[in-house]
């Protein structure tokens, strides 16, 4: 294997784009600076206008620090002040006073984004702390869930009615953007993507006008919502499906290295013979400071497993296990995403059709090559995760959404997903230029291997930046521009960061 791909690197582009983009932003840095005084006027206006309930913090103060730190420190930035509305409508007074002074904002969930400028800003940073209820309806079958919770606590709440929602698989993601971007998770053999179970959404419009989206009351922003972010206004709440959900079975094991090869071994036995939705295996390989550590979460939608399905991963000799019978919300605890807090961090996502043994070893050759090469920078934790799905996985919407735009089966409906984390902001452009050249062999190698994924669209929480929009969204792209232009013929939701229509 060796870094030049010729032609095979078409997905470079997103990190020699990224260092285009690095340059530019450099240059911004001083007019940036010249015009904070004008930012923090801006707080001043939101805070004369809205309830006493809404606050504006500014730096030093610890809520300030908080509103703006992020999961990854590469997504971190200093804002002229963070800003907590209580309610919707204190979130359309704020919109407006933004868009009328031009004045740059960021919209912060649970801050698990690692793109920079997606969710932070220099100029007013809007937290959404204070949108923390949830409302079980048990004759409707849903929960409204509030955007500022991290999908740990709504786990939690709704284990007490015996139900849960398609949310994240790991501890500390925010809601927001997963139900707005996607949201792959171990229940989505059964139940499809978090947007998939979203049914109503409380949206302030880029205007400040306060309203309810549904599929009835207004498709084309239902449609654009799902998959599509903060392009149409910000969401406050949003109303989902809710499940009755049993405890389960699962937890996580881990494995040394030596057993890489058993561990790949089962792994494409499990994808090739296990069709029961219940049933689930998300996979990391991981090199951290030269350590290699295979782990493994197993899931099953019930106390116990069927005998046979994952008895040859358990047979396996493994460092440590933590498996039990336990609640839903306790199995999202033994995938420890926070042990990565602080570090810089870049992702990539990979569509594929199955995970057979050529690919498993490929990705095992993966992890160790670019493990060692970024060792030796100041990268501190490679991963190349295995999320293998059923073909069924795109078959649970009843009504068309932003992403995926298309369900076909060129989409692929397993995926490696790459996660780099380093220290050094210095070593910024080479960490993403070598994702990039990672992602771009893995693709590559797939087709070649034969797997329909040439066209698969890449999923924006795991795109890093520079992406274009087309990969994502395809031939939604124009649809997704209209409805955003129509309504918000301001642009004021451009004043903010993420993938813009």
């Amino acid at each position: 294997m060796g870094l030049t791909l010729s032609s095979k690197s078409m997905t470079l582009l997103p990190g020699l784009i990224f260092v285009v983009i690095s340059g530019l932003t450099g240059l911004s840095v001083a007019a940036t600076e010249l015009k904070r005084a004008d930012y923090t006027a801006t707080c001043q206006q939101i805070a004369a206008a809205v309830s006493s309930e809404s606050k504006v913090y500014y730096s030093g103060s610890f809520t300030y620090i908080k509103d703006n730190e992020h999961w990854a420190s590469s997504s971190s930035q200093p804002s002229a002040c963070s800003f907590e509305p209580a309610n919707a409508q204190d979130v359309g007074i704020a919109l407006k006073l933004l868009g009328k002074n031009q004045t740059p904002f960021a919209v912060r969930s649970g801050g698990h984004t690692a793109n920079s400028g997606f969710s932070s800003t220099p100029g007013v940073q809007i937290a959404l702390f204070k949108f923390s209820e949830i409302v079980y309806d048990a004759n409707a079958q849903t929960a409204t869930i509030g955007m500022g919770l991290i999908w740990d606590n709504v786990y939690s709440e709704l284990d007490k009615y015996g139900v849960t929602v398609v949310g994240a698989k790991t501890t500390g993601v925010g809601v927001g953007g997963t139900v707005l971007g996607g949201g792959y998770t171990y229940l989505s053999n059964q139940y499809g993507l978090s947007v998939d179970n979203a049914v109503a959404f409380e949206l302030v419009m880029p205007n400040g006008a306060v309203t309810s989206i549904t599929s009835s009351s207004n498709p084309d922003l239902f449609y654009g919502l799902r998959g599509g972010f903060n392009n149409f206004g910000i969401v406050t709440k949003v109303t989902m499906k809710t499940y009755t959900q049993s405890q389960i079975w699962g937890g996580r094991i881990s494995y040394a290295k030596t057993q890489w090869d058993a561990v790949n071994t089962a792994i494409a036995n499990f994808v090739s013979k296990v069709t029961d939705p219940k049933a689930c295996v998300y996979s990391t390989t991981d090199y951290v400071s030269g350590v290699v550590v295979i782990m493994s979460i197993l899931f099953y939608d019930a106390p116990t497993y069927p005998d046979g399905i994952f008895d040859e991963l358990l047979r396996i000799p493994h460092l440590e296990e933590d498996i039990s019978t336990r609640p839903y919300s306790d199995l999202i605890q033994t995938l420890p995403a926070n042990a990565s807090s602080g570090l810089r961090a870049m992702f990539h996502w990979i569509p594929i059709e199955q995970f057979t043994l050529p690919i498993l070893e490929m990705v095992k050759n993966q992890t160790l090559y670019y493990g060692e090469l970024l060792s030796e920078s100041s990268g501190f934790l490679i991963s190349y995760d295995l999320i293998p799905f059923l073909p069924s996985l795109y078959s649970h919407s009843d009504t068309p959404t932003a992403f995926p735009s298309s369900r076909d089966s060129g989409q692929g409906y397993s995926f490696i997903e790459v996660y780099y984390g380093w220290t050094d902001a210095s070593d910024d452009e080479v960490m993403l230029r070598l994702g990039a050249e990672s992602a771009a062999f893995m693709k590559q190698f797939a087709v070649d291997a034969g797997q329909n994924v040439t066209n698969a669209l890449i999923y924006p929480n795991c795109a890093p930046p520079g992406t274009a929009m087309e990969d994502m969204y395809g031939d939604a792209l124009s649809k997704l521009h209209s409805i955003r232009s129509a309504v918000d013929p301001g642009n004021v939701m451009g004043l903010t960061g993420g993938w813009r229509f």
